[in-house]
Parts: structure tokens; sequence; C-alpha cells
């Protein structure tokens, strides 16, 4: 059995310069190989950028989790009901959207992301939310099985997630919570 030492602790704005950091490395090592480096370079200034993680983290309605293990950040999520569910199946829901749930890669297979993703439900069922959703590159396999894995279901509708002037398309997945 997995005993856990993880810590999952809340974002605040001491986080910017973390946020910024981890944001970066997490997404670049997901999404480095897939569009050209001046896309990228683009897209990670204009999300990862410390104003930007500032404005982030300040917003109440945009949550952000960190987890630690010895000290040591691993990975961390993004939860947020700011913005209106794109889904039109989900209106009569309370619904929140998973944003970002990105682990680093050195510790890819070490319950880091089965221990966010457990937080993530269970802050969203304490919130009374009734449905989670997020959207995952229709190309990210490993992703797209993990949310499987983890109760979510491929709703078959694409959203268009260009990274720069690199066209790409994610699909929604959807849970229910509770």
């Amino acid at each position: 059995m997995h005993e856990s030492a993880f810590v999952i602790r809340r974002g605040t704005l001491d986080d910017v310069a973390l946020l910024h950091q981890i944001g970066i490395k997490t997404f670049d090592d997901t999404f480095g190989g897939t569009c050209t480096k001046a896309d990228m370079k683009e897209v990670l200034g204009k999300f990862f950028n410390e104003d930007q993680c500032k404005v982030d983290l300040a917003d109440s309605k945009d949550n952000f989790f960190f987890l630690e293990e010895g000290g040591v950040t691993k990975g961390y999520i993004r939860i947020n009901d700011i913005h209106e569910c794109p889904l039109d199946s989900l209106n009569e829901f309370r619904t929140v959207e998973l944003v970002r749930l990105y682990v680093l890669k050195e510790y890819h297979g070490t319950h880091v992301g089965n221990e966010l993703m457990q937080f993530a439900i269970r802050f969203a069922a304490e919130n009374g939310y009734e449905k989670m959703y997020l959207s995952v590159w229709e190309y990210n396999y490993r992703a797209r099985g993990f949310y499987e894995k983890h109760g979510f279901t491929n709703t078959g509708i694409k959203n268009d997630f260009p990274l720069g002037s690199t066209p790409q398309t994610d699909y929604w997945f959807v849970r229910a919570i509770g």
C-alpha cells in the first residue's frame, strides 16, 4: 500500500515565482515538440509570465494547489469556475473546470498525479460542484488514459487550442462529482 507523505497546499501570492517556474517547465515538457520554438516561446510568455501568474493567483475563483513532498514541489493543479462552461450539455449543472494538472516529468509514475486528481475531485465535491470538465490534447494519450481512469468521459466535442500559430485540437472530458 502506498503511504503518502504528500502535502497539498493552496497557492498564494507568495508562489508567483514557483508558478512561473513549474508552469513553464511542465508545459514545455508536455508540449515542447508539438509546435515551433517561436510558438512555444509566445505561449509561455503569455500564460506563464510573472505578471500573469500574479493575476491568476490573486483571483479568488482561480484555485491553485501545489503538491509537495519533503519540501519539494512535484506538481500542481488549477481549478476554476471563472469562465462559463463551454459545453451546452452541462448548463443545468454547477460546473468547475480542471484547467491544469501537471506533474514534473521526473515524478511521473510516483502517485503525484493520482493524489492531485483525488484532491481536485474532493475539492469539487466539498464546494458543491456537480460536474467537472477539462480539455485535453487529442494526441496526449497518456493524459487521456489518466483522466478516463479517474472517471472522466471523452465527450467527443472538439476544442480548438492553438499553440501560437500551430493549430491543435483538444477534446472536452467530463466527470460527475459525488
